[in-house]
């Protein structure tokens, strides 16, 4: 039997059904779950002495574009609003192929990990090169991360009226039996499950009315999750209002995209009506806030949207629009931003810290994910409070979203330890970014 165990935390964040934190208790993992919670435990497997230092969750990702790694800092797009900074990068993705989007997956998926992340969805939604989804999982795979692959499309091209070229569009029917093909060769419904599919047209901007709706009943059909973008900024909403006479909640409702099967990315322009929806259908909101500052998007409606019970989890989304995928950075950046819209007292370090682990996971339909307690998955960050960022710190829970530590000590998923001492334990990542380095000037050149 594979164990670990984990001895002599200051406290362990459960967010438990009690939000308890406990001090004095030992942390045992047994073949991928959380087994035993208790004082002066034993075993004849790994101990981990994790002294002073604060346990949580795995943080959750629930939206993310791991192929944009490869492009950070991109010239033309560092000040534009959403399309424009969309019609800069188009052309340089178009230049991709299998092994840029493998690699620049293993770069995300590293930079995830050291900061605390132990379960990330990613949106691909464009295939250049003979690029294939497959190249993310396996990537995902090699690193160890619990991984939710969201098949991606674009299908309405600029000759039709849609924004990005028709150099990256794809044929409706292709989209459709390729996403078959995913959920039957990985999609894993079960319990602890590493990799699941997710069906997710880019955007009601482009691909057709009849893909979002085809792609509603099939994931229906095949019991997977729908993702996609929706109401990230004025120009979604004037496109919408335009295009489809209506305002995106409306849209999304009309073509069935919505229920507790469903998470949208962004949603920082829904109204009172839309949020009402998303709470009635228990539709799930991917909130990106530094994504939302980056492109000038606005200021999420968290507070309103958690206050009426809509599912919200936190997204990085693609590092070419963050430009950073650092999960527990994200977190501080969401409060803060709460503060801002709604006063001091909006949101605290503790619900953010909620939002990020348990909240993600409900988002993404993981009721064996985002707490530890007993029976669920085996996925930890334990966080080191030693260094300078938190020296002084009273309250070391909070200490973790207002000043840091912004990199995790140790990270187990399903139990495996995937970074250990600050360090990634399941690759050579000096060699990937050496690589993605590479790819990247040649794309520059």
């Amino acid at each position: 039997m594979s164990e670990t165990l984990i001895r002599n935390a200051r406290i362990i964040v459960t967010m438990n059904d009690s939000k308890e934190e406990l001090s004095g208790h030992d942390l045992r993992l047994s073949n991928g779950i959380i087994s035993e919670i208790g004082p002066g435990l034993s075993t004849s497997g790994e101990v981990l002495d994790a002294s002073g230092m604060v346990i949580t969750p795995g943080l959750v990702n629930t939206h993310h574009h791991l192929f944009q790694t490869l492009t950070r800092a991109v010239p033309g797009g560092q000040d534009a609003l959403l399309f424009g900074w969309l019609r800069t990068l188009y052309p340089i993705w178009a230049r991709f192929g299998p092994e840029e989007i493998r690699v620049s997956a293993l770069t995300g998926l590293a930079e995830l990990a050291l900061s605390g992340c132990s379960m990330t969805s990613d949106h691909l939604y464009l295939f250049p090169g003979g690029a294939r989804l497959d190249d993310t999982i396996d990537a995902a795979g090699e690193i160890g991360l619990r991984f939710h692959a969201t098949r991606g499309a674009m299908s309405i091209g600029e000759s039709a009226g849609g924004l990005p070229p028709d150099t990256l569009v794809e044929d409706e029917a292709a989209i459709l039996n390729d996403m078959i093909r995913l959920v039957d060769r990985y999609h894993d419904p079960s319990h602890g499950a590493m990799t699941r599919i997710a069906l997710a047209p880019c955007s009601p901007f482009s691909v057709s009315r009849e893909l979002m709706r085809d792609s509603a009943i099939l994931a229906r059909d095949k019991g997977v999750m729908l993702h996609t973008h929706l109401a990230e900024n004025d120009e979604d909403i004037r496109y919408s209002l335009e295009t489809f006479g209506c305002r995106p909640g409306e849209y999304a409702q009309s073509l069935g995209w919505v229920g507790d099967d469903v998470w949208h990315a962004h949603c920082v322009r829904l109204d009172d009506q839309e949020i009402d929806l998303f709470q009635r259908t228990a539709t799930g909101v991917a909130h990106c806030p530094c994504s939302n500052c980056r492109l000038g998007s606005g200021i999420a409606p968290v507070r309103a949207m958690r206050d009426a019970g809509v599912p919200v989890g936190l997204g990085v989304d693609g590092s070419a629009s963050n430009d950073a995928g650092n999960l527990i950075a994200e977190a501080r950046m969401a409060m803060l931003l709460q503060r801002v819209r709604n006063g001091a007292d909006a949101m605290s370090a503790r619900e953010v810290l909620e939002i990020a682990t348990r909240g993600g996971a409900q988002v993404l339909g993981r009721s064996d994910c985002g707490q530890i307690a007993v029976g669920k998955c085996a996925d930890i960050a334990i966080w080191d409070l030693s260094g300078i960022e938190a020296a002084g710190a009273w309250d070391p829970v909070a200490a973790l979203v207002l000043s840091g530590p912004t990199r995790v000590s140790h990270l187990f998923v399903q139990g495996r330890r995937v970074v250990a001492d600050g360090r990634i334990a399941t690759l050579d990542l000096t060699a990937v970014i050496a690589r993605q380095n590479a790819l990247a000037q040649s794309l520059m050149q």
